[in-house]
């Protein structure tokens, strides 16, 4: 137990110098406050390694040779200081087990995922640098280096880049966003494709190494900490020997990976997946280090020099997948703003597409440098395009603060916006196929600006398609050219899926007399149809709201209808109001119902549609109100059902007025209020029908 921190220190100098470990008097350092001293460093003139432990009963020790001398020393409880391990976020463990465990063909992902982190990591610096040169620490040089050691079976990668602290390695290492993990998780059958595209990009590294160590200074501070992993479920993180700036990755190889030790397998790989890297990537071997990649900013070449497996190679590296992009828009603006693009419209859905951030993933750079990923250069509906934007023009030392407000982001913002839209209605007139791809899979997504962008909803609407009672996709324009004799609106249904909107029985007019009716299933579109003004002077009018306007369009073969007005009919009406009361706004008869006996419709601003996804909502003060029930005339059970209500009076169709009400409701996907009474009620009547 250390009682007198002097005398210990002297003992310690006194033992250290005789085992010509340094000099008198010694040069130590303190980890810990005496007499709760964990360790004592000492220095040697010629900076020679070992490492002294003090072990009770003040019994000191060699061990193998490191950087500094240390002397531990016991705690007062007796217990040794030892970094204490750290479990990793939830579900990690199943990702991390994946990994271990993995058995996965293509495991070259993993050189691609650390390559693009250390490539991310020297932007950082150069970007920070501008503002604080004093980062570079007299050591511009930006590069990857990769290391193979045959006899200790590693493979390290490392970087000059903005490094990181103790508490970041923890931060970023240790944790996962939730999303990413378990969107992994449940899509991992899609195998190393969908490694990156989660998050998960440097776990990948555990599907090659039975151990990972991430060394890491961050650039202007000194310390230096050191992150350690079997993969197994925990990792530590402690201080570590200086090193210089950046980030190095030492991976142990298991014995079925020892092809990554070889120079060819590790240019293959780079070649492969991180040709476009921005930065030198230096290969270690006999002799001095030699680049690996050609280092080259792509987006800045011609056009015409680009081959299609080169994008593939580029989109890969922005996207973290394998696959091909589906379309490709590369071009470079000149006039008052000068600035090169590159952008790819992805072929799969991004797992972080409805991420409520909705936040794009362009890279912004000026003069190959790069500045931001998060600035908004595309508005949130098209964040699923990747790529680069590089300007000539701006400078290089903007906050991003100043960023979202500087007129030359807003100049390309809206000009490289209205390209997108420009290059998706070619491919849509041009590459059928390739853009019902594009939309079936964003198209959800686009609709979204329909409602928060004004300016652009016209060229939005050319290039929208929208399922129909005719058409699986049809346009807005194909829809006007097909319109009825007397039809003076775009007509349309909005409901929570498809299936419940073709089967929806507002419709029945519609087919009847064969006027198209859109069915709007995504939730966003609710929302931008109230707001559009119209389409080519036609007016978008909702079948499940408001009155049907369908007298001037008659059916072929239309059959007398039973006069609304009839007292069977008036009677029905008025015993349903009385029986039903609150639970309905109005009853009355329909004019768009023609096979069947009852539906719901609104009478107010929004649709049933709209007023359950708002009273979702916590806070937007909307509730459900009670509809509207039509009833069809014409129909044999309606017609009965007055007779017995003009016969007998208004407690004779009690339990045939809340049915039918249900059955409205059950029509419109929703759940009975009252199943207890719902089911007495139908037992009543089949007792009447069948007993």
């Amino acid at each position: 137990m250390l009682q007198d921190n002097s005398l210990f220190v002297a003992s310690t100098a006194r033992l250290a110098q005789s085992f010509g470990l340094a000099p008198q008097p010694p040069e130590a350092r303190f980890a810990g406050r005496a007499p709760y001293l964990s360790r004592l460093e000492f220095v040697s003139p010629l900076r020679k390694v070992g490492r002294l432990q003090l072990q009770p009963p003040l019994f000191f020790a060699l061990d193998e040779p490191r950087h500094l001398y240390n002397i531990e020393a016991t705690h007062r409880d007796g217990a040794m200081t030892k970094p204490k391990p750290q479990e990793f976020q939830a579900e990690v463990g199943k990702l991390l087990h994946m990994m271990v465990h993995s058995v996965y063909s293509d495991r070259d992902v993993f050189l691609r995922e650390l390559i693009s982190n250390a490539s991310d990591a020297l932007d950082k610096l150069r970007y920070q640098a501008i503002a604080k040169p004093d980062l570079l620490e007299q050591d511009p040089k930006l590069e990857i280096k990769l290391t193979a050691d045959k006899t200790a079976k590693t493979l390290t990668i490392e970087d000059s880049g903005i490094g990181m602290s103790s508490k970041e390695l923890t931060d970023n290492l240790g944790t996962i966003a939730k999303s990413g993990t378990q969107g992994f998780v449940e899509k991992a059958k899609d195998g190393p494709s969908l490694i990156g595209q989660f998050g998960v990009g440097f776990y990948a590294a555990f599907m090659v190494a039975s151990e990972v160590e991430v060394f890491s200074r961050k650039a202007g501070a000194k310390a230096c900490n050191v992150w350690r992993s079997n993969g197994e479920g925990t990792f530590t993180v402690e201080e570590a020997d200086t090193q210089n700036r950046g980030t190095r990755i030492v991976l142990h190889l298991r014995d079925d990976a020892n092809d990554y030790l070889e120079d060819w397998k590790l240019e293959q790989v780079v070649q492969a997946y991180s040709d476009h890297i921005a930065h030198p990537i230096m290969l270690a071997g006999e002799g001095e280090p030699r680049q690996i990649n050609s280092a080259s900013a792509i987006w800045m070449k011609p056009k015409g020099e680009i081959t299609a497996e080169q994008h593939k190679e580029f989109f890969g590296l922005l996207n973290h997948s394998s696959d091909a992009p589906a379309l490709t828009i590369h071009y470079r603006a000149e006039g008052r703003q000068e600035y090169n693009v590159l952008l790819y419209v992805p072929g799969e859905r991004p797992f972080d597409l409805y991420d409520p951030e909705r936040k794009g993933k362009q890279k912004l750079y000026v003069k190959r440098v790069f500045i931001a990923d998060d600035v908004g250069l595309l508005p949130p509906y098209l964040r699923f395009v990747r790529g680069v934007i590089d300007s000539a023009d701006m400078p290089l030392n903007l906050s991003r603060e100043m960023l979202q407000n500087n007129p030359d982001v807003a100049v390309i913002r809206k000009a490289v916006g209205n390209r997108v839209l420009s290059e998706l209605k070619k491919c849509a007139e041009n590459d059928a196929p390739t853009f019902k791809k594009i939309w079936d899979t964003f198209g959800p997504v686009i609709k979204e600006g329909l409602y928060e962008d004004f300016e652009r909803r016209e060229a939005l609407f050319e290039i929208a398609k929208f399922k129909s009672t005719k058409s699986d996709a049809v346009t807005l324009k194909d829809y006007i050219e097909g319109l009825k004799e007397n039809q003076t609106a775009i007509y349309y249904l909005a409901a929570e899926d498809a299936s419940k909107a073709s089967a929806s029985p507002q419709l029945e007019g519609y087919k009847a007399r064969d006027v198209e009716v859109l069915l709007l299933t995504d939730p966003v579109d609710s929302f931008w149809v109230r707001t559009a003004m119209g389409f080519e002077g036609k007016p978008f009018k909702s079948v499940a709201q408001g009155s049907a306007d369908l007298d001037l369009m008659k059916t072929k073969d239309e059959a007398p209808n039973a006069k609304s007005d009839a007292p069977e009919t008036a009677s029905l009406i008025a015993a349903f109001k009385q029986v039903l009361g609150a639970r309905v706004s109005d009853v009355r008869v329909s004019k768009r119902l023609t096979d069947s006996a009852v539906c719901l419709v609104n009478d107010g601003q929004m649709d049933r549609t709209l007023e359950k996804l708002l009273s979702r909502q916590k806070d937007s003060g909307v509730s459900i109100s009670a509809p509207v029930l039509e009833i069809n005339a014409n129909h044999g059970l309606i017609k009965a059902l007055g007779k017995m209500a003009q016969d007998k009076g208004d407690a004779s169709v009690d339990d045939a007025a809340h049915l039918l009400l249900d059955q409205a409701f059950m029509m419109e996907g929703e759940i009975v209020a009252e199943p207890a009474d719902f089911a007495k009620r139908l037992a009543n009547v089949m007792s009447k029908a069948f007993v």
